[in-house]
């Protein structure tokens, strides 16, 4: 069964990200770092906010806190990502890093407490979570 659940989550994650990619192949380069106004996000910086959200989420993510030190989450609303070739290098990285997290949980481990924040979770708590914000 716990397999069976990991199986889904799994291929769920896959069909959220062929979505986003589906989305890149339609737009021009420069429509990737489009913003409605100042106050608004293009999908240059959310491709930045997840990338880095997911690299502090899942590295590591049975053995260390999901919220890394190292993660600077105000960048994470900056401009840094300047070409597609780019966005699209970190937009595999973030997936490939959760990809392989999800990899590493078994039958043994399935019930191991994460940490974000200091704030147990559990993994099928984890995962269900992140299923249902998007």
């Amino acid at each position: 069964m716990k397999n069976e659940y990991l199986n889904s989550i799994k291929k769920q994650f896959e069909y959220y990200k062929s979505v986003g990619e589906k989305t890149f192949d339609q737009l021009d380069e420069k429509d990737l770092f489009w913003k409605y106004n100042e106050e608004s996000n293009s999908i240059s910086i959310i491709v930045n906010h997840l990338w880095r959200n997911m690299k502090s989420r899942w590295t590591d993510f049975l053995t260390s806190d999901g919220e890394k030190e190292w993660r600077n989450r105000n960048l994470e609303f900056e401009s840094v990502i300047k070409t597609k070739n780019d966005l699209i290098e970190k937009w595999n990285d973030g997936w490939n890093c959760l990809f392989v997290a999800l990899e590493s949980v078994n039958e043994d481990n399935f019930e191991t407490k994460v940490y974000i924040r200091n704030q147990e979770h559990s993994t099928l708590h984890l995962t269900e979570g992140l299923m249902h914000k998007e």
